[in-house]
């Protein structure tokens, strides 16, 4: 019997959602190799449906991944990561958001997994991944490493993500203080990534958008070199694309010492559908 491949629609295998909230989103993005290394290892998607019923039950992806292993290891443990994530998490047939994104995290987590098992050269390959999700009314976000997802609202930003770090274990153990782990020699460290290992535990979070909200997702590249205070400054003052860029660039003049990621997503307005 011959083989038929035929294309479906991601509509076709998400359950009935009507959507009630739409937000608004500006977008702003660039990544940048940086001043030391000689392969860029970070990678950002993002992918906003035209479809208004993946919209309803999927919302808007927003995804930042920061690769490791050498040799190009790190750059093919983003690409598959980011990809499968959003691939597995759009086409999940199940109601329920937080499941999806289970779902994807774990997919991606052992895709990676598997391709480094399958090459010595990747053995020791992974990355971090920080998701956003817009979805109706509410945000949600799915962590894994030291990659992180901000929140400027009202003037005050927040850290939503807590980074999987030697250091920061330390700093909630209360071992050593927050001002001690900016030069601690192993901050660097990571404790939890995506292929790394064949399970992995990530976090979760979920809150109410509220319009206006801007939210910053970065890799560690931009934190090495601009302090909260700086990316406060920054988001305040500039719309997205200026935003990110500018973000890129306090991190180049700082040193540039790694690849350096930023995204930038202003909430404009909150559409509520009768």
């Amino acid at each position: 019997m011959d083989e038929i491949t035929a294309e479906y629609a991601v509509a076709d295998l998400l359950p009935p959602a009507e959507l009630k909230v739409l937000a608004h989103v500006k977008i702003g993005a660039k990544t940048d190799l940086g001043r030391v290394r000689e392969n860029n290892e970070d990678k950002f998607e993002f992918y906003i449906p035209d479809d208004e019923l993946v919209l309803a039950s999927r919302g808007q992806i927003f995804v930042v991944c920061d690769g490791m292993g050498g040799h190009a290891a790190g750059q093919i443990a983003s690409e598959l990561a980011c990809k499968t994530f959003i691939d597995v998490y759009l086409s999940h047939p199940g109601s329920d958001p937080k499941e999806a994104l289970g779902t994807a995290i774990h997919a991606a987590n052992r895709w990676v997994f598997l391709t480094s098992r399958a090459n010595t050269a990747r053995r020791d390959m992974g990355t971090t991944l920080s998701a956003l999700v817009l979805l109706q009314e509410k945000a949600y976000i799915v962590q894994v490493g030291d990659s992180r997802v901000y929140r400027l609202r009202d003037g005050e930003l927040t850290q939503i993500t807590e980074d999987h770090t030697f250091v920061n274990e330390l700093v909630r153990l209360g071992t050593i203080s927050p001002e001690d782990a900016i030069n601690h020699p192993k901050k660097n460290v990571i404790t939890r990534a995506v292929g790394v290992e064949e399970n992995v535990i990530p976090d979760f979070f979920e809150f109410d958008i509220v319009e206006g909200d801007v939210y910053f997702l970065c890799s560690d590249g931009v934190m090495n070199h601009v302090d909260d205070a700086g990316i406060h400054s920054i988001l305040s003052t500039n719309g997205p694309a200026s935003a990110a860029w500018k973000m890129v660039g306090q991190a180049l003049l700082g040193g540039g010492s790694d690849n350096t990621t930023a995204m930038v997503l202003h909430v404009e307005r909150l559409e509520v559908r009768d």
